[in-house]
C-alpha cells in the first residue's frame, strides 16, 4: 500500500515502515561513530520502541555492544491498516541488531502490568542471567494500578491558577492565545500516579527480588524541568508533581540498591519533539523558538545526540555530575543564560507573521513527521510498501 500522513491535531494516525526503518539507521550511524567507555552490557529499557528510550537502546546496543530487551505498548499492524511508529522502530531496530550479531529481543504490552514485569523477569533469567542498567522512559498518559485495578488518567493543567498565554498550530502556523483552568487535587493525584515514580519503583522492586540485577546496577528516568515560559503549565503544574515524585523516587532507590552498589538517577533532558511534548500547549511555540536560537549556536540535539552524550559524559564518566537536587542535566545546553535570554526575546516579538522567520516552524514539523516516519530524506513515499512488519523477537 501507499501510506501517507493522516493527521489529527498532535497525533499522527498512519506511520510509514520505510521511514521509521531509516530513522532507525541513522541513529545507529551515529553511534557506531561514538562508542561508549565502559557502558552497560545487559540492559533493559522500558518504552524502549520511540523517543529517549528508542534512543537508549540504540546507544546501549551499538554504543558498548550490550545485549536489550526492550518493552514497549504499540500497535501491530493488520491488512491495510499500518501498525503505530514504534512497533516499526521496534521492528528495524531488532532487525538490524539480529544482522550486526547483537542480542534483541522486545515485549509488547502494559508495562504497568504485573504480567509484563514477569514476563521480562523470566525473559532475563533465561537469556541474561542478569542486567546492569534499566532505562525507564514511559510516556502513557493512563496507568491501570496492577494493585487495585484502578485506572488512572494523567492531565495537562497548572496548579491554582488559570494559565494563559500563546501557543502556535505547526500544522497552519497560527500563533494563537491557549487559556487552561486549574486542576483539582484528585486531577494532580491522578498524574502523579500515571507520571510520578510509583511504577519505577515497582520494577525495581521486583527485578531486585527476583536476583536479576547486577553489582553495581544502575538505572535512569528522564524527565523535564524547563524555562519559565512554560513553568505554570509544566514544571509548577501536575506534570510537575509528577516528576518531583519521580525524582524523589530515585533517592529511595538508590537506598534499596545499597547491598548491591546500585544508583538510580533521573536525568533531566532537553525539550524535544515528541508525542508527549506535541500536546502541552505553550511547548510548540517555545520549541520552535528554542530549535532557531540552538541550531544558530551550533548546539541544537535530537534524542539520540541526547542520550549519547547522557551515557559519554554522564552515566559512564568517571563521576556523574549531578546538580544541587542530585539530578543529571543534560538540558545544561538549553537552560544556559543566553540562549534562555534570546528564546525570550523572540517569545515577545511570535506572531503568526512573524514565526516563520524568527522561529524554526519548519524544522518543528518536519521533527514531528519523522516520528511517525514521514518526511524522512531518502524515502521514496510515492512507491508501495508493505505495512505487515514483523517485530522478529515476537513474530508469534
Amino acid at each position: 500500500m501507499i501510506i501517507e500522513p493522516k493527521t489529527r491535531g498532535f497525533i499522527c494516525l498512519t506511520s510509514h515502515p520505510k521511514g521509521c526503518e531509516q530513522n532507525v539507521i541513522n541513529q545507529i550511524e551515529y553511534i557506531k561513530e561514538r562508542p561508549v567507555t565502559e557502558g552497560p552490557k545487559k540492559v533493559l529499557v522500558i518504552g524502549a520502541s520511540t523517543g529517549f528510550g528508542l534512543a537508549s537502546r540504540i546507544t546501549s546496543a551499538y554504543g558498548s555492544n550490550a545485549a536489550t530487551i526492550g518493552a514497549f505498548f504499540e500497535k501491530p499492524p493488520t491488512a491495510g491498516r499500518p501498525a503505530s511508529p514504534g512497533w516499526y522502530n521496534s521492528a528495524a531496530f531488532e532487525a538490524q541488531a539480529h544482522k550486526d550479531g547483537l542480542y534483541a529481543k522486545s515485549i509488547n504490552g502494559d508495562a504497568f502490568s504485573n504480567e509484563i514485569k514477569t514476563e521480562t523477569i523470566n525473559l532475563i533469567k533465561q537469556d541474561l542471567g542478569e542486567i546492569d542498567l534499566l532505562v525507564y522512559s514511559l510516556a502513557s498518559p493512563v496507568r491501570t494500578h496492577p494493585e487495585s485495578g484502578v485506572r488512572f488518567k494523567s492531565v495537562l493543567k497548572p496548579i491554582g491558577t488559570t494559565f494563559t498565554n500563546n501557543t502556535v498550530d505547526f500544522h497552519t502556523g497560527e500563533v494563537k492565545e491557549v487559556t487552561i483552568g486549574p486542576c483539582t487535587e484528585e486531577e494532580i493525584d491522578n498524574t502523579v500516579a500515571v507520571m510520578g515514580g510509583e511504577d519505577w519503583q515497582m520494577w525495581i522492586d521486583q527485578l531486585k527480588a527476583a536476583g536479576v540485577l547486577s553489582k553495581d546496577f544502575k538505572t535512569v528516568a528522564y524527565s523535564y524541568i524547563g524555562p519559565s515560559l512554560t513553568e505554570a503549565v509544566y514544571r509548577k503544574g501536575t506534570i510537575g508533581r509528577a516528576k518531583d515524585d519521580l525524582e524523589a523516587t530515585a533517592f529511595k532507590i538508590t537506598d534499596g540498591l545499597k547491598d548491591i552498589n546500585g544508583q538510580a538517577y533521573v536525568s533531566v533532558n532537553k525539550a524535544l519533539v515528541t508525542q508527549a511534548s506535541s500536546a502541552i500547549p505553550v511547548i510548540p511555540l517555545y520549541i520552535s523558538l528554542l530549535y532557531k536560537v540552538m541550531k544558530e549556536e551550533g548546539i541544537h540535539e535530537g534524542c539520540i545526540e541526547q542520550i549519547e552524550r547522557l551515557f559519554n559524559a554522564r552515566l559512564y564518566s568517571e563521576n556523574t555530575p549531578l546538580d544541587e537536587a542530585g539530578r543529571i542535566r543534560i538540558d545544561d545546553w538549553e537552560m544556559r543564560d543566553d540562549i534562555q535570554a534570546k528564546v525570550l526575546e523572540l517569545w515577545k516579538q511570535a506572531t503568526t507573521e512573524t514565526l516563520p522567520e524568527i522561529g524554526d516552524l519548519k524544522g518543528y514539523e518536519t521533527d514531528f513527521f519523522n516520528l511517525f516516519g514521514f518526511k524522512v530524506d531518502g524515502i521514496d513515499y510515492d512507491k508501495d510498501v508493505n505495512e505487515m512488519v514483523n517485530v522478529p523477537s515476537i513474530e508469534a
